[in-house]
Parts: C-alpha cells; structure tokens; sequence
C-alpha cells in the first residue's frame, strides 16, 4: 500500500448514513461484496485499502468509511438471476429447503426466491413444481448461521460438537 492511499476499516450499514454524501461508488457482485480486505477503486477514481477486522458481506447501500470520515457507497452488480414463485408459503418452504440442501445461494425476496442462474437446479424446481422467472437484479443472499456477518460472528465453540 503506498503511504497516501486512503483506508476504509468501517461500514455504515444501508439506511444509517446520508446516500447522497457519498464521495464515490463501488459495484461489485455478490461474491465480490463478502470481502476483509482488498484494494478497490470507485468509478469517481478514489482508490482505497478496504481493511476490515474480519470478513463481512457487505450489502447494497453500505457505506465503507474513510479515515477522512468521507464515504464510499456500495452497490450491488446486476446479475443473471432466477426468480422463484410457489403456490404457497409451504411450497414454498419446500422449494427453499430442496434449495439450501444443495448448498445454493438464496435471497428472500418477500414471498419469492432468487438464486444464480443454474439450469441444473432451475430443472429440479421446476420439476417440483416451482414457477421461475429469468430476471436481472443485485443479488444479495441470506448469510449462514455460521458465516461471519456485520461485524460480528455467530460461532459456537461448545465442546461435543464439531462440523466434519
């Protein structure tokens, strides 16, 4: 890192912070968004250190917060989707559960799914009887349990259980 590039080691979470005071702007996926600590340069050309004490996904809206206290806003990249509808709640429960079985990304998205695009799995929903609409938008998937989020972790260390 060169001595005069800025450093973000804090998020203002979407909706606590003034959108419009953003000095810049970077899009990333997904993917892209669950980040400690990597180089970034926003479309204005602020290039910066995002330095975060451990891993966090960061969602479209976040604000990363300089040591100037300026903030660079967070968007989510458009991807290739599928939007996942059912008859039902239970239905769709279902479907989330075949979903999550197979280890697939999901966000919620009030009564519908979305996941990346995958033939594989959209031939099973289909199969069981899911309605499925091609759609591109940010994707911004649930978390696990386990996963490091916002800061925070939701681990558990207690003895006599392990995941192997």
């Amino acid at each position: 890192m060169s001595p005069q590039m800025k450093r973000a080691n804090a998020v203002k979470s979407a909706g606590q912070w003034d959108d419009a005071s953003a000095v810049d702007r970077v899009t990333l996926d997904a993917q892209e968004r669950h980040r400690r600590r990597i180089v970034l340069t926003g479309e204005r050309g602020t290039t910066f250190l995002l330095d975060l004490p451990q891993a966090t996904a960061l969602r479209d809206g976040d604000g990363l917060v300089l040591e100037d206290g300026a903030i660079v806003r967070v968007t989510g990249r458009v991807e290739p989707l599928v939007e996942i509808a059912a008859a039902n709640a239970h239905e769709l429960a279902r479907l989330a559960w075949h979903i999550g079985n197979r280890h697939v990304d999901v966000e919620i998205v009030g009564d519908r799914l979305r996941m990346r695009r995958d033939h594989v799995i959209e031939d099973m929903l289909r199969g069981l009887g899911a309605r499925l609409s091609p759609i591109e938008a940010p994707f911004d998937p649930e978390h696990g349990a386990y996963e490091q989020h916002r800061g925070h972790t939701h681990g558990h260390d207690h003895p006599g259980h392990d995941h192997d």
